[in-house]
């Protein structure tokens, strides 16, 4: 336990100190900062952290903001603290991997090439099935809002963040027209994954392809009714963005 924390303590001192802030931004910046250490590997499942005095006084923050801070990783599954011993890293099966702010943590660096799998398999099942609910449950204003999304894309490109945001509204809206509160539900996570995938392919040179077609054979299938044609067009979207994210990734 002793080297444990004697590690720990000195990972905290290398952390760069960040300037003093108040209330939510302040807790939520170091939640972020410890969040990408752990879902990056820096600190492993069973890692004990550093005492809070030891981190507030490294980050140069309060220690209300640095425990409110831990709260906010242990909502989320990423670490438990109990009394005298400690602040723990859960292991990765506890995490909520698809929360938005995790899925922001994992690709703040170079993510995990089996949980970027994961996550377009996730994809995958849900939102084939979820295009087909759209075409046959779908309504004027949910058409609208894929039609209204989707000229945006086009207007702005998937290099904007406007043309992302446009991007998340597009398959957040065939999630809600699906009529399904179990599918629905996973709109923020959806989004979330299609917006920081969208965002890594382009870290190191322009989209290889440009997506937007294949969003629009989705929104024809959708707003005809077909349900077939809107399965399998979803599915071949979602199967090109694997492709073009392993493409960006590094050998």
């Amino acid at each position: 336990m002793a080297d444990e924390e004697t590690d720990a303590d000195a990972k905290a001192e290398a952390v760069p100190r960040t300037p003093r802030g108040t209330g939510r931004r302040l807790h939520g910046a170091i939640a972020h900062k410890l969040g990408t250490a752990i879902v990056s590997g820096e600190y492993a499942p069973g890692d004990i952290l550093s005492s809070e005095v030891v981190f507030s006084e490294a980050l140069d923050v309060s220690r209300g903001a640095y425990r409110e801070a831990i709260q906010v990783l242990a909502a989320k599954g990423l670490v438990e603290s109990r009394p005298k011993a400690g602040t723990r890293v859960l292991p990765r099966l506890r995490w909520n991997l698809l929360d938005p702010d995790v899925l922001a943590w994992a690709f703040a660096g170079e993510p995990d090439k089996g949980f970027v799998r994961n996550l377009f398999e996730l994809r995958a099942v849900v939102e084939p099935a979820a295009a087909r609910f759209a075409a046959e449950r779908r309504d004027r204003e949910e058409l609208r809002v894929m039609k209204d999304s989707l000229a945006a894309m086009r207007r702005h490109s998937l290099g904007t963040e406007a043309g992302r945001a446009a991007d998340r509204d597009f398959h957040d809206a065939i999630l809600r027209a699906t009529r399904n509160e179990a599918m629905i539900v996973l709109s923020a996570s959806i989004g979330a994954a299609v917006n920081w995938t969208t965002q890594y392919k382009q870290r190191a040179r322009a989209l290889p392809r440009n997506p937007i077609p294949d969003h629009a054979k989705v929104y024809d299938a959708i707003a005809a009714g077909d349900g077939d044609a809107a399965d399998a067009a979803m599915r071949v979207l979602v199967d090109l963005a694997f492709e073009d994210t392993r493409f960006a990734m590094p050998e």
